[in-house]
């Protein structure tokens, strides 16, 4: 199956040079390009892509914006594509805003050809892009910075059974469900459910947002 890509980044350069790239993937096809992120959600909404490639910092609309109204559209709008944002380091409370708002990860602007590659892959199967050690560590200086909310977050992990908890505290830790199972001594098909579960239960898009809500609930602490 293809996945449709289109990339939003002020820059034609980059637009250019990541069209090229993914573009010469046999599953992935790049439907669109845009400067902004104003004309990144029309195109959005025209060409309907599974991942928009959104780039932080632009004129008219900045990637944060645009990223919200992709993952809230208005009502009568049913396309939700995902989306990964592309920053450096000096954006990055934009890059935490936007994973709050439904972003399913970022990537560094500057990372290989096949870390942009890989990245859209599991995006589009639905993963959110939370492996490498910088995210974890993005989130956890922001959560460091915002102190946790204890009221609703909190409540709704009663809701959760104690497996459950176990499953989204490793998640919140950057983990994979390969290493949840070792850690737990679990099929990996079982911590999939779990994940699944817990995802459900919480109102939850997405692994990115579990771990957002396991740090602002409480559940996971800053440098732990």
């Amino acid at each position: 199956m293809t996945t449709r890509v289109i990339i939003v980044d002020d820059q034609a350069m980059v637009r250019a040079g990541f069209a090229a790239l993914l573009a010469a993937q046999s599953d992935i096809d790049v439907v669109g390009e845009a400067p902004d992120g104003a004309q990144g959600v029309e195109l959005s909404r025209r060409t309907h892509p599974d991942v928009v490639l959104m780039d932080v910092r632009m004129p008219e609309m900045d990637g944060l914006e645009a990223a919200r109204r992709l993952l809230s559209p208005p009502p009568g709008v049913t396309h939700r594509p995902r989306v990964l944002m592309l920053t450096t380091f000096d954006v990055d409370d934009y890059v935490y805003e936007a994973l709050r708002a439904g972003a399913s990860g970022f990537l560094l602007k500057d990372a290989p050809p096949a870390d942009l590659i890989a990245a859209v892959r599991v995006v589009a199967a639905g993963d959110a892009l939370l492996a490498p050690s910088v995210t974890r560590r993005l989130i956890a200086d922001f959560a460091r910075q915002r102190p946790a909310a204890r009221g609703r977050p909190a409540q709704r992990l009663k809701g959760l059974t104690e497996r459950e908890t176990e499953v989204l505290t490793l998640v919140a830790r950057g983990r994979s469900n390969s290493e949840i199972a070792q850690t737990l001594v679990l099929a990996e098909q079982t911590v999939k459910t779990h994940v699944s579960r817990v995802l459900t239960k919480l109102d939850l898009r997405d692994r990115a947002q579990a771990v957002v809500f396991a740090y602002e609930s409480g559940l996971v602490a800053p440098g732990e």
